[in-house]
């Protein structure tokens, strides 16, 4: 086969990859529209759980009330069909990998995923409540605290982000060991600079008080300290092997 064949041949796999999981995509939030309020009820409990009594929430724009739980459907669209996604990418990228890369690929990504949505549960059951509980007790007296729909959608996407990046450190850790681009002693050796760049890093994505700015910091330096851990193991599994086969 020729390169010009071998090229359009990985072309047509890979649309044909990016239309199943778009159509996985577009089924799951065509199932999910008619449940689209209901979702943002869900996703706005944490913040109307700690607002006054007789509290609500404000749709300032004409279309917002339409488009943001829609908004809402297609973000939870994605989440539930992810695995889905990632299953196609890996059917077109795992053909053209090597044994033991597939070997250590399949576990990375599944272990991201897992730690993605580990993060957002613990922004949505921990960090939340907090987070919106400050802000309320903190609104000056006569204020009426009404968040807009729309912007409150904006935050919670943000925080979700964040924390569900900060959950991707340990497999961040391990993929710079594997690839030989850090070792554990230098690990080891920086850990006080990742402590501080921690907080300076939850100091400036989350909001300015102090309770959820230690809620990100001290789970991203524990989880550099799970994935400093998973690697050492990962290394010492490698060299056994290694020391067997020769």
């Amino acid at each position: 086969m020729s390169t010009n064949e071998t090229f359009v041949s990985h072309l047509l796999e890979l649309r044909t990859r990016l239309l199943y999981a778009f159509g996985g995509l577009l089924l799951v939030f065509i199932c999910l529209v008619p449940w689209a309020g209901e979702l943002y009820a869900l996703l706005a409990e944490p913040m109307i759980a700690k607002l006054p009594a007789g509290g609500q929430m404000i749709a300032i724009d004409v279309i917002t009330p339409f488009f943001v739980p829609l908004k809402v459907a297609m973000m939870a669209a994605f989440l539930i069909s992810l695995p889905y996604i990632l299953y196609q990418a890996w059917l077109f990228v795992a053909p053209g990998m090597h044994k033991h890369e597939r070997r250590l690929m399949l576990p990375l990504i599944t272990a991201s995923v897992v730690l993605f949505f580990f993060g957002m549960a613990f922004a949505y059951f921990l960090v939340f409540p907090v987070v919106f509980g400050f802000f309320s007790s903190a609104a000056p007296q006569g204020v009426a605290v009404m968040t807009d729909i729309d912007k409150y959608l904006s935050f919670v996407m943000g925080m979700f982000l964040a924390f569900g990046l900060t959950f991707e450190v340990p497999v961040a850790v391990v993929v710079l060991v594997k690839m030989d681009m850090i070792n554990i002693a230098k690990l080891k050796e920086i850990r006080p600079y990742v402590i501080v760049g921690a907080f300076i890093l939850a100091a400036l994505v989350t909001p300015p008080d102090v309770v959820s700015q230690f809620m990100l910091a001290i789970p991203l330096w524990l989880l550099y300290e799970v994935g400093i851990i998973v690697a050492r193991l990962m290394t010492r599994d490698s060299k056994e092997v290694e020391t067997k086969n020769g």
